[in-house]
């Protein structure tokens, strides 16, 4: 019998012997959502400021919703409105019955001029003038969640043939037999522009007149492949028999529609064709826009594998087509989250974020598309552009990155000038900042915290950058009071032995250093984005109920996810299947070495989506480590999932390395327990790459269990998911069989 056997064993024992696990956890671990909730106080979560350079807030106080107003300018803080008038006038009018310490005010809208406040309560929009306090009922409100969000996948409808009328009304340009047509509206008499446009290569109703009326940019489309995907609702709450739905659903590999931007001179009735050899491997253009003056337009080409993107000027009278920006890379651009752009003086010159030089920095361009200068620069990374002010040739940005003491991912608020000069900091306080400026910039409300400081509102200046009122500040005395365990951020260099990887240690309000607890890693390793927490909760959906059935529950940014340097990004290039887990891996093991009642012999692992894929790949490529998994709606082999996200960071065209990164291709590697969640109706992630994975298994003889939940989308598994989630966990990292569902709801 091996060493690790008899230590595994003997661990198991342990856990027995102290009842993690058990009836008693699993009530509180239902319960401990509840159990934290409304314990935290003074942590207002917006701040909302009018023309006047007032600003209002609501506090979430001990007694109850308090409305304050705040006066930057003499520094006084003061109730809104009296809350005891409010709550009568409120019952009086709507019949309701609120109380002053717990009125429960949704949607304020503030109208300064006539001191009213407009506001919703249950279901009534109600408006109170605050002179003397009487209440008008505006309107009743139905089915505020009603609203249809629409699917994610829907894309524009070139063949919608809404007519587009010119800037000064005389003129509507349209689409017929494919062509282009314009119509004079007084008149009624109809032009035809093109000629070319065929049901194979057809003119698209996106057309834009320029400002001065005297040129139109219309493109033609040449269609790409129409993909769908399937899936049956088993259980419609409609009907009796199951449906047939389906999405449209481009994946990596298809072929896409191709746009070749035409230019037409409307008085002369003259068609210039827009050369595209500067843009022949189209994935998209977008944010086409004429010049102010109608000199030229300018769209963005995203070419297909994004390893360039380009910004390109087409001159108004001739066609001839210009590149201003040429962005490349050797792995991916980031479009979709980390470029920027914004022109200055109708294109005068150009703002723009980029990579290049391996940290996302601010750039300026001539308006010919020279680079004028780098803006702003060092081993630190933009975040987001959060205004441009021409007048004072400023550009205000979030920044991350930038102390060496405090955790790289705090996003931090800063300014710099056009010239690259005067580099000013808002924040600066050890946490992760929001802030919230005034009207006219000179004042702003900075709000931080981190995930073990609940959250401090101060006022400030921004002349000079100091607080000059604290607002409030976060009290969670009484959460602590429950038993509440401070989450630990916790590093450790990566595999590099150099770069420090983050994350955060969860431990459960019955935490005992003596006990021995299995580690369970929440993972979304998305390469789109960082996952683990900055900012201050008391309770994670995804970690802090698993915690309080006996485990330790941590989460972790590894390489290949974004915020960081271009090099620690770019390890998720053409290579999901890392998924960070050699830092991972290290991560814990430095953990359990600090705390050896981390259980680093013993370690699950959970995610959704993305998350899905990785707690997959946990037991397919890592095996060495992870012991048990519950990958819920995951895309398991990113052939089979949307085109844009996977494209993005896997590249194009398709290669041997989709195959080598594929769950399901490598299913005959998996070891160890396996739990597999589905939505039975998911249309972000096809269903069916979960179920090509389940086919992969049985072919290869490996046991696991599949969920699949009927008429569920793309989620964890909802509260049944959560269930067996949590019962897989316990069963085989702690060694005890659940307890009856119906025992813990007793």
């Amino acid at each position: 019998m091996s060493n690790k056997f008899i230590k595994i064993i003997a661990v198991l024992c342990c856990f027995s012997s102290y009842g993690q696990g058990t009836l008693k956890e699993y009530k509180k671990a239902l319960a401990v959502d509840s159990l934290f909730r409304g314990k935290v106080y003074n942590t207002p979560s917006e701040f909302n400021w009018m023309s006047n350079n007032k600003m209002w807030y609501v506090n979430n106080a001990k007694l109850g919703k308090q409305y304050y107003m705040v006066n930057p300018d003499n520094r006084e803080q003061y109730l809104f409105f009296n809350h005891s008038k409010m709550a009568s006038a409120i019952n009086e009018k709507a019949n309701k019955h609120v109380s002053e310490d717990n009125l429960q005010l949704r949607d304020l809208d503030f109208n300064e001029e006539d001191n009213s406040l407009k506001f919703s309560i249950e279901n009534l929009l109600l408006r109170c003038n605050l002179k003397d306090y009487s209440v008008t009922i505006l309107d009743t409100i139905n089915n505020r969640n009603g609203r249809n969000r629409g699917y994610w996948g829907n894309r524009f409808d070139e063949n919608s043939n809404r007519p587009v009328t010119s800037p000064d009304s005389s003129k509507s340009a349209f689409i017929k037999n494919f062509n282009l047509y314009i119509k004079d509206n007084k008149s009624g008499e109809e032009t035809q522009l093109s000629y070319d446009g065929t049901g194979g290569n057809y003119y698209s109703s996106y057309i834009k007149w320029s400002p001065d009326g005297k040129k139109i940019m219309a493109y033609k489309v040449k269609p790409g492949e129409d993909h769908k995907i399937y899936f049956v609702e088993s259980s419609p709450e409609d009907q009796l028999q199951p449906k047939l739905q389906s999405r449209d659903y481009l994946k990596p590999g298809d072929e896409l529609s191709f746009k070749s931007p035409q230019l037409f001179l409307v008085e002369t009735k003259k068609h210039i064709e827009i050369p595209t050899k500067t843009f022949n491997s189209q994935y998209s253009l977008s944010n086409i826009n004429w010049r102010e003056d109608s000199r030229a337009f300018t769209f963005e080409y995203n070419q297909r594998g994004h390893q360039a993107y380009k910004v390109i000027e087409v001159n108004g009278q001739t066609g001839d087509v210009n590149v201003l920006i040429n962005e490349t890379s050797k792995t991916f651009i980031d479009y979709s989250s980390k470029k920027y752009r914004y022109d200055i003086a109708d294109g005068n010159s150009i703002v723009w974020t980029s990579e290049r030089d391996g940290w996302n920095h601010i750039y300026l361009y001539n308006g010919d598309g020279t680079l004028k200068r780098q803006l702003t620069k060092g081993d630190w990374v933009v975040r987001k552009v959060i205004r441009v002010d021409e007048e004072n040739k400023e550009i205000y940005f979030t920044a991350s990155g930038l102390d060496k003491d405090q955790d790289p991912y705090f996003i931090h608020y800063c300014k710099v000038d056009f010239e690259g000069k005067n580099f000013t900091r808002f924040t600066s306080e050890n946490g992760n900042h929001k802030v919230t400026f005034s009207k006219d910039y000179k004042y702003y409300v900075d709000q931080y915290s981190r995930v073990d400081m609940p959250a401090v509102s101060l006022l400030k200046s921004a002349e000079k950058q100091k607080a000059i009122k604290e607002l409030q500040k976060g009290d969670f005395t009484e959460l602590l009071a429950q038993g509440w365990q401070v989450p630990e951020v916790f590093t450790a260099k990566g595999r590099d032995s150099k770069t420090d990887i983050w994350g955060v240690i969860i431990r459960p309000t019955t935490f005992d250093p003596n006990k021995s607890y299995p580690i369970i890693e929440y993972i979304y390793a998305g390469p789109h984005d960082s996952f683990v927490p900055k900012d201050f909760h008391a309770y994670y959906w995804s970690m802090s109920a698993l915690a309080e059935l006996g485990f330790i529950v941590v989460q972790i940014d590894g390489m290949g996810t974004s915020n960081r340097s271009k090099a620690f990004h770019d390890i998720c290039w053409q290579n999901l299947k890392d998924g960070g887990f050699p830092d991972r891996k290290l991560w814990m093991k430095a953990a359990a070495k600090k705390y050896p009642y981390m259980n680093v012999d013993k370690v699950g692992i959970h995610g959704t989506s993305a998350g899905g894929q990785n707690a997959g790949a946990a037991l397919v490529f890592n095996s060495d480590f992870y012991d048990v998994a519950v990958a819920s709606c995951g895309c398991h082999d990113n052939r089979m999932d949307k085109m844009w996200w996977n494209e993005q960071f896997m590249g194009y065209p398709i290669g041997p390395h989709y195959e080598a990164c594929s769950n399901v291709t490598n299913a005959h590697q998996l070891e160890g327990n396996l739990m597999l969640i589905l939505g039975e109706v998911d249309d972000n992630v096809d269903p069916a790459s979960t179920m090509q994975f389940v086919n992969a298994l049985i072919k290869a003889n490996k046991d696991f269990e599949l969920v699949t939940v009927p008429g569920m989308a793309h989620s964890s598994g909802g509260a049944f998911g959560e269930r067996k989630r949590k019962d897989f966990f316990v069963k085989h990292l702690l060694g005890v069989n659940p307890p009856s569902w119906k025992e813990i709801y007793n």
